[in-house]
C-alpha cells in the first residue's frame, strides 16, 4: 500500500498516477476519512491523558466526597473514551478499505498508454522463422497425441488439461532447467505452499474478494489458491526486519498457480495461453531502496538469457500505465512468437514494487549504523510451463512435422525431438 503521508503531502501526484493507471479510487472520500481519523485519535489522546490525571488525583486526595467525585469523573471519561474509539474504528475500516485501493505510483519513464496495445517495444531479439504452413501448439499436440483438453474437461472443467507422453517429459524439463538457471546466478531455491491467508493476498497489492476476482477461496477458511509464488515468498518473511547487510536476498520459488481467468479472451485464450492451473518458477528479491533499480534491470536480463537458451524469438516491452498492476512501480513483459496469434504473447514479467508490498506486510530492514525503513520487493518470472510449451511447439517444429528440442533442454529431457 502507498504511504499514507505521501498520499497527504503529494495530493496532486496521486490524483495524475491514479488517473494514468485508469483506477478508480475515491481520493476526497479517503482525504476526508484521513481528517476525520486524525481528529477522532487527537479526541481519544486527550481523554486518556485526562483519564491519567484523574487517576493520580485519586491517590493523593483525603476526603472520601473528592474521591467519589473524581471516581463519577472516571467514569464519565472512560464511556466517552469508548464511544470515540468505536467512532475511530468505523472510520479506520473505512479509511484502510480505501487505502488499499490506491496503486503504487509509476517510474517517471512509464509510457503512458491504457492497455498493453499501448506498451512500448524496447528490444527484438531472434528471427522468426519462415514457415510454409505453420501450425498453432493446439494442432501439434493433436498431431503427435501430447495433450487431452476433453478428457480434463470432463474432470475437471474447462480450460485444465493433461499433458502426455513427452510434452509432459517437457514440462518437467523446463521446470528443473528453470530452477538450475536461477541457482547458477545465485538465487536460493524454495518450494512454497500453494495457498495463502487472504491479508498475504491483500498485502501482494490486490483486493481478491472485488469485481476482478481472480483467485479461487477455500470455502469456510481463510485461505485461498496462489496465483503466483510471489504471494507466498512476500508470506515468508512478512512481519519481520531484515538485517541491511544480508540483503538483497533473492530466491527462486516453484509453485503451482491458479487462476479463474473471468472474463471472454477469444483467441487470446486458445490451447495453452490461458489455462486455470499451471507450475511457474519465478524469482524474487528483497532489498534496500538503492539496490532495487540495479536488480530490477539484474531480472530482466536473467529473463532474456533464459530464453536465449530456449532458442524462441521475442521481444521485451516497457509496460504502459494502464497496463501496470496495482502494485508494480515499473514492469517489463517478455513478449515471445506465437503461430498461432502470428504475433507476441506475454510470456514473462518483471516488476519493480518499491515499499508498497513491504508496507503492507510490514517487512522492514534496519543497520548497523542505525539506518531504517521499507524493503523493497522484486519479482520476475522464470518460466511458467504452458506458454513455455507453447511457444518452442510452435517455434521449433520442422518442416517434415517433427518438433526439435532446444539443446539447453536435451539433457533434461533425454530426446531431441518429438515425432
Amino acid at each position: 500500500m502507498l504511504d499514507p503521508k505521501y498520499i497527504r503531502e503529494h495530493q496532486d501526484e496521486v490524483r495524475a498516477n491514479v488517473k494514468a493507471r485508469k483506477v478508480e479510487v475515491a481520493v476526497d472520500e479517503f482525504l476526508r476519512l484521513d481528517g476525520e481519523r486524525s481528529v477522532w485519535l487527537k479526541e481519544i489522546e486527550d481523554l486518556r491523558a485526562e483519564r491519567n490525571a484523574i487517576a493520580k488525583q485519586m491517590g493523593v486526595v483525603g476526603s472520601k466526597t473528592e474521591k467519589n467525585k473524581l471516581m463519577e469523573q472516571g467514569r464519565a471519561v472512560k464511556d466517552e473514551i469508548a464511544g470515540k474509539e468505536a467512532k475511530y474504528k468505523e472510520s479506520e475500516g473505512a479509511w484502510r478499505d480505501l487505502l488499499y485501493r490506491f496503486p503504487n505510483m509509476s517510474h517517471p519513464d512509464v509510457p503512458s498508454g491504457e492497455s498493453d496495445q499501448d506498451n512500448k517495444e524496447v528490444k527484438k531479439e531472434g528471427k522468426v522463422k519462415k514457415l510454409k504452413n505453420p501450425l498453432d501448439h493446439v494442432a501439434l499436440a493433436a498431431k503427435h497425441d501430447l495433450m487431452d483438453f476433453e478428457r480434463a474437461a470432463k474432470t475437471t472443467g474447462a480450460k485444465f488439461y493433461f499433458l502426455k507422453g513427452k510434452l509432459a517429459v517437457l514440462e518437467q524439463a523446463l521446470i528443473r532447467f528453470g530452477i538450475d538457471f536461477a541457482m547458477r546466478e545465485g538465487f536460493e531455491f524454495l518450494t512454497t505452499p500453494d495457498l495463502a491467508k487472504e491479508e498475504v493476498l491483500v498485502g501482494k497489492g490486490f483486493l481478491p474478494r472485488g469485481p476482478e476476482k481472480q483467485v479461487y477461496y477455500v470455502e469456510g477458511q481463510d485461505l485461498a489458491l496462489v496465483g503466483t509464488a510471489e504471494i507466498t515468498m512476500l508470506g515468508y518473511h512478512m512481519n519481520e526486519t531484515l538485517e541491511a547487510e544480508v540483503l538483497p536476498k533473492k530466491y527462486v520459488a516453484f509453485s503451482h498457480c491458479f487462476r479463474t481467468e473471468a472474463g471472454a479472451y477469444g483467441r487470446e485464450s486458445y490451447g495453452l495461453y490461458r489455462v486455470h492451473q499451471f507450475p511457474k518458477v519465478e524469482m524474487f528479491a528483497f532489498a534496500l531502496p538503492e539496490q532495487s533499480e540495479a536488480i530490477h534491470q539484474e531480472f530482466l536480463r536473467l529473463e532474456k538469457a533464459f530464453w536465449k537458451k530456449l532458442e524462441i524469438p521475442f521481444r521485451v516491452v516497457d509496460c504502459c500505465a494502464g497496463d501496470l498492476g496495482g502494485s508494480d512501480y515499473r514492469r517489463y513483459d517478455l513478449e515471445a512468437w506465437m503461430w498461432g496469434k502470428n504475433g507476441y504473447g506475454e510470456v514473462t514479467s518483471t516488476s519493480n514494487c518499491l515499499d508498497y508490498q513491504s508496507r503492507g506486510l510490514n517487512i522492514r530492514y534496519k543497520g548497523k549504523t542505525g539506518e531504517k525503513g521499507f524493503v523493497h520487493t522484486l519479482n520476475g518470472t522464470v518460466v511458467a510451463t504452458p506458454r513455455a510449451m507453447l511457444a518452442i511447439l510452435e517455434n521449433h517444429q520442422q518442416a517434415d512435422g517433427t518438433i526439435k528440442i532446444p539443446a539447453a533442454l536435451v539433457p533434461y529431457c533425454g530426446f531431441d525431438q518429438i515425432g
